[in-house]
């Protein structure tokens, strides 16, 4: 047992200390390209929720002519997020069970044919037509979810223990580019199919204001998401096994080095696979998921790591979904009947465009540049304690942010929000569970806290679209008064920010430890070679 063993920490000595090279970069762009299109596919259907409604929602008797209902806007906006928890859960139980790369092209491919399938949703009934939407979007957000914990799993086995927590944030990253280029396209889109690109003064009902070539646009928005992915399938399916599952799941210390020489400039010496090998895994399974050794070992951590990302997510995801209708009570987004529904894209897109390139794309950034010098539990408390204070300022004096002297400086204090959510919680939720928890448990962990994530998403593409419509009782007319809903989602999302920063002392740092070190791994290595 002993010689297995050494072998394996030769190859995992070997990956902690190599330089900087080519391939972890390659890894970095293929990874991050499946981010890009899971921000992109996530996010773009907030863009075009309000055209959904005046396309399919214009005739009598529809509870308010031009707009989806609450129903079905939470279920457009959610039911993504349900496909995510789910393939969250699977794909990373079945990414420890048959390995990291088998499983990766799998949900690439998933997430291409569904994106698609959106945008060529069908049905003779607006219901019929959403409720095609909501399936085929249950099964993109499927296919989504399992690139969480896979991503985020290889890229830590690639990479060395200095630079490991900006390789896997700069993956992470990439979901700011989606978010960026949902923008882009869907402007892009509307400048094409609106040909007189003016806001003409449609002082009527919405019908009047729904040009025909609307249906295409939706439907191109969405299809486009399967292109990036399309464009990595390939690398993704080059990509050897991960040393680290070879290693010390797969318990083949030959082939992970061998796998490692082929792309990356490491010596890595082993000797000859052994029939002791058998018996060295079981001796390092000694125990296994939710037993009592484990919750021992890393409860508390799986407890943080989940916690916070349900919390964080929360917030972050009913900030992003319903901030078209923060944009339209400070006045970014003028009244429907001024406008035609192809414009009204437009009008969406550019707000999301501003927010994701002054505040959504820099934050991530940042945590890519200091992670591993500031370190993960500094970042995330940070992060935390700055979306709380955000909250509670735009909150607390509502009335007056939205005054329109004062909009600029709400746009400010909003954008400030998403920085810190990125610059901070947003990126170290998704990169410590890929750190702390044992190899044959790594994807699986994260996947469970990734799927506690989207519970928090959940809650808020449900909850806080509905709290963000609630109506003022002391009013009687059929229409709510602007931001009253909104301001009490602030509040309730400043003091979920709160207990996010509490939760976040259950959470390990990582920073400058290899991965065995974090998962004690290395204490049943040096145990079995005792033993021997």
């Amino acid at each position: 047992m002993s010689t297995s063993g050494e072998n394996n920490s030769k190859v995992l000595d070997a990956l902690d200390v190599a330089k900087t090279q080519m391939y972890h970069f390659t890894a970095i762009i293929i990874a991050g390209m499946g981010f890009f299109t899971d921000a992109y596919d996530l996010f773009c259907i907030s863009l075009v929720t309000k055209m959904l409604g005046r396309i399919y929602y214009t005739h009598e008797g529809a509870t308010k002519p031009g707009s989806l209902p609450p129903n079905v806007s939470a279920a457009v906006n959610g039911v993504a997020f349900c496909g995510t928890l789910s393939g969250q859960l699977f794909f990373g139980w079945l990414g420890d069970k048959l390995g990291r790369k088998k499983v990766y092209g799998m949900t690439l491919m998933l997430m291409c044919i569904s994106s698609i399938a959106s945008g060529l949703s069908f049905g003779k009934e607006p219901k019929a037509v959403m409720a095609t939407l909501c399936f085929f979007r249950f099964w993109l957000g499927f296919g989504i979810g399992g690139d969480y914990p896979l991503s985020a799993t290889i890229m830590s086995e690639y990479a060395n223990k200095k630079t490991r927590g900006a390789f896997i944030a700069a993956v992470f990253a990439m979901q700011g580019f989606g978010i960026l280029a949902g923008g882009v396209f869907a402007m892009i889109i509307s400048l094409a199919f609106d040909s007189s690109f003016k806001a003409p003064a449609y002082e009527v009902d919405p019908i009047k204001s729904t040009v025909p070539q609307a249906d295409f646009v939706w439907r191109i928005i969405l299809i486009f998401g399967a292109l990036p992915a399309l464009l990595t399938y390939y690398w993704r399916m080059k990509m050897p096994e991960t040393a680290r599952y070879t290693a010390l799941v797969a318990k083949n210390a030959q082939q992970a080095a061998a796998d490692m020489s082929k792309v990356m400039n490491v010596e890595l010496q082993s000797g000859q696979r052994n029939a002791d090998q058998t018996m060295d895994a079981k001796e390092s399974n000694k125990f296994g998921l939710f037993s009592k050794e484990f919750l021992h070992r890393h409860g508390l951590h799986l407890l943080g790591t989940s916690s916070t990302w349900f919390l964080l997510d929360i917030a972050f995801y009913s900030q992003n979904l319903f901030q078209k209708d923060i944009f339209s009570v400070i006045g970014w987004i003028p009244e429907a009947k001024s406008m035609n529904s192809i414009h009204e894209v437009f009008v969406i897109a550019r707000a999301q465009t501003l927010i994701a390139l002054c505040s959504t794309v820099p934050g991530y950034w940042f945590t890519v540049a200091l992670i591993d010098i500031v370190g993960r539990f500094a970042i995330q408390l940070m992060g935390f304690f700055m979306m709380t204070v955000f909250m509670f300022a735009i909150a607390i004096p509502y009335n007056h942010w939205t005054h329109p002297d004062n909009r600029i400086g709400f746009v400010v204090m909003y954008s400030l929000t998403f920085f810190f959510a990125n610059f901070g919680p947003n990126a170290t939720t998704f990169v410590v569970p890929a750190e702390i928890f044992p190899a044959r448990f790594r994807s699986t962990c994260h996947g469970i806290s990734a799927a506690s994530g989207k519970l928090g998403a959940i809650v808020g593409a449900f909850g806080f679209l509905y709290l963000a419509q609630n109506k003022d009782p002391s009013k009687t007319d059929a229409g709510y008064p602007a931001g009253i809903g909104v301001k009490n989602s602030l509040l309730l999302l400043g003091g979920i920010n709160f207990l996010g920063m509490l939760f976040t002392f259950f959470v390990p740092e990582s920073n400058g430890k290899s991965l065995e070190e974090m998962s004690r791994e290395n204490e049943e290595s040096n145990r079995d070679v005792n033993i021997a």
